[in-house]
């Protein structure tokens, strides 16, 4: 090997080494897939028969955010409990949601999850196709976040909620000109 042969290798090495190096979590604005979700939920909930229509409520996205955040970030959960014991009334409760919910957790091993495989998980479990089938469930918040090597996306649903809308540290949820963060 010549010194010219060095003279570019060692460079190319150095700057792929530290493009991997700073390469951030991965992360991605996942609004289609979550909108997606409410999409098929919607068309479920239709093909069982419902006349109502599905909404997203902010108070159940940011129960759902939580969840999502937390499987994420703690492997040892796999369902519905998070790691400090809160059921999906909790952290909806916490939320300011006052109704009665459901929830629904898809966890893949995977830098990503398509919307195919996410509807499959959840169509071919009896218990997850009941409630995104409910008719009774008039609300809905989905949240979906991805590390490299993980991705989890969380549905939470309701049967009706009569209270304001609570303030999140993060975006003024129910307020006008709320946004997406950033």
């Amino acid at each position: 090997m010549t010194a010219r042969y060095w003279a570019y290798a060692i460079p190319a090495v150095v700057l792929t080494a530290g493009s991997v190096a700073g390469t951030p979590a991965a992360g991605a604005d996942n609004k289609r897939l979550n909108d997606g979700v409410v999409a098929n939920v919607y068309t479920m909930q239709h093909q069982a028969g419902c006349t109502t229509d599905i909404k997203i409520n902010p108070k159940l996205r940011l129960a759902a955010q939580w969840h999502t955040n937390d499987v994420l970030n703690n492997r040892a959960l796999n369902g519905d409990i998070g790691s400090d014991g809160s059921t999906v009334a909790d952290r909806a409760r916490n939320a300011g949601y006052a109704g009665a919910v459901a929830e629904t957790t898809a966890i893949n091993p995977a830098l990503a999850i398509s919307g195919i495989e996410l509807i499959n998980q959840w169509y071919y479990r009896p218990d997850y196709h009941a409630i995104m089938s409910d008719c009774a469930n008039v609300d809905i918040g989905v949240w979906s976040a991805n590390s490299l090597d993980r991705s989890v996306v969380v549905a939470v649903y309701g049967k009706g909620d009569g209270d304001p809308p609570v303030q999140s540290p993060q975006r003024p949820f129910g307020q006008p000109g709320a946004g997406a963060p950033g």
